[in-house]
């Protein structure tokens, strides 16, 4: 998050921190302190944890950056040997390995990049903090809640820099956004919405076109590893290929996808933990090899007195303004950044972005944090409050019930168990 200097943001951040049960030293991080980092004004030593599609999105991002941005590739660990060769071959590094633990064990490895599937980024980024390095991890932060709230604690207890790879933080207009919404310029704000919609082709959602049950597994994979905390399970080519439709690894399109847009509103409504969400869908169109939906939408009431509409159906991409609702109002996104109209049409005030949803912008944001101090634009508090949407909108649609955040507990619930009170118990943002 880009930290505003205005005391009322940080009155919310330190609010958010004592809610969550996290120590107030959270509060004394400092410019100074990050610029003293590992790697600070010095070239940075990277290492890859996956070397998949994603990750390949990063290792171009390296080409691009290294001489501007003084980088040097040292290992690539994936748990398909031929992937880490591969990986490797592309950055220049000099290790390949399948034991992502070579990576951190390398004292020359700065910040490691996670590109995984979800289900170990949480495993991966605690034993990273333990290492002493930085993260960059692929979204979402974690695979669940409780994952997200241990990668937190231990986040303020080592001060070791973790960011989110949600790139469109990366994109100034959801902070110019913040500022612009709490100074007034379209009223208490009562509404969102906002939609990641696709059309896959006859293959479907998040499958690999042709990909066949008997489908061997490469001699040099090594299953257990890709499993990791994962049930123990036998070789599946669509549990590797196509880990996005399983729970066991995923949270799917709310994870995967939606979590890219709420993680904007939450930016610019400075929201923190859902207080009710309800997530619909269904398996309708693709019912094979699969047990997380094929088309998904998600409502998410914050306390803060507003609710959030995130569209994801991936049958059809036919898409909607991304929008906030205010009394005095409305705050339209747009490719170029923000306008704010009256219920006239009459602009209120306008924003023409700088930045953009870039990777390359996103990894330079997080060298000159480690070098200088500069505010990282989605560190763990955006991490976990993105998660704990997705995770909690996923959990609505398997049960079939409201879910609720027990605020004393720290877990969610079937919103029913806890005293409903219509009325908002925080002051708007």
């Amino acid at each position: 998050m880009i930290e505003s200097k205005t005391s009322s943001i940080k009155t919310s951040r330190r609010a958010f921190l004592e809610s969550t049960g996290i120590a107030t030293v959270a509060m004394q991080w400092t410019a100074k302190s990050y610029g003293n980092i590992i790697g600070a004004n010095d070239r940075l030593g990277i290492g890859y944890i996956g070397a998949g599609g994603m990750a390949a999105n990063h290792m171009r991002a390296f080409n691009d950056l290294k001489k501007s941005n003084n980088l040097l590739s040292l290992a690539v660990a994936d748990c398909w040997k031929t992937r880490a060769v591969e990986g490797a071959s592309k950055t220049g590094a000099s290790i390949a390995t399948q034991d992502y633990r070579e990576v951190l064990d390398n004292k020359q490895v700065d910040y490691v990049v996670i590109a995984t599937p979800e289900h170990q980024h949480a495993r991966m980024t605690l034993d990273a903090f333990d290492a002493g390095k930085a993260v960059y991890c692929e979204k979402p932060m974690t695979h669940t809640i409780p994952e997200a709230f241990a990668v937190l604690k231990r986040q303020v207890e080592t001060n070791l820099p973790l960011q989110i790879g949600v790139q469109g933080m990366s994109d100034d207009s959801y902070s110019s956004a913040n500022v612009a919404i709490r100074g007034g310029v379209i009223g208490q704000v009562v509404q969102a919405q906002i939609e990641y919609v696709r059309r896959y082709g006859e293959q479907g959602l998040f499958c690999v076109p042709d990909l066949k049950e008997d489908r061997p597994k490469p001699a040099d994979l090594d299953w257990k590893a890709w499993l990791g905390p994962a049930p123990d399970t036998a070789w599946n080519p669509h549990h590797y290929f196509e880990w996005r439709n399983f729970s066991m690894y995923s949270g799917g399109i709310a994870s995967d996808l939606l979590v890219h847009r709420i993680t904007r509103m939450i930016r610019a409504l400075d929201l923190h933990m859902p207080r009710r969400v309800v997530g619909m869908g269904g398996i309708w169109q693709w019912p094979e090899n699969r047990d997380l939906p094929d088309n998904f939408e998600m409502i998410c009431e914050y306390p803060e007195g507003l609710t959030v509409y995130a569209l994801g159906t991936q049958s059809n991409r036919v898409g909607f303004d991304h929008l906030i609702r205010g009394y005095r109002g409305t705050l339209y996104f747009t490719n170029d950044g923000w306008v704010a109209k009256d219920k006239d049409g009459k602009i209120l005030a306008e924003h023409k972005k700088s930045g953009d949803e870039d990777v390359n912008l996103h990894h330079t944001n997080l060298h000159n944090h480690m070098r200088n101090g500069e505010p990282l634009n989605c560190p763990v508090r955006l991490g976990l409050a993105g998660i704990a949407a997705a995770a909690m909108a996923n959990e609505s649609w398997r049960n079939g019930q409201m879910m609720g955040w027990d605020k004393e507990k720290q877990e969610m619930v079937p919103s029913h168990r806890l005293q409903h009170n219509p009325h908002p118990t925080e002051p708007p943002s």
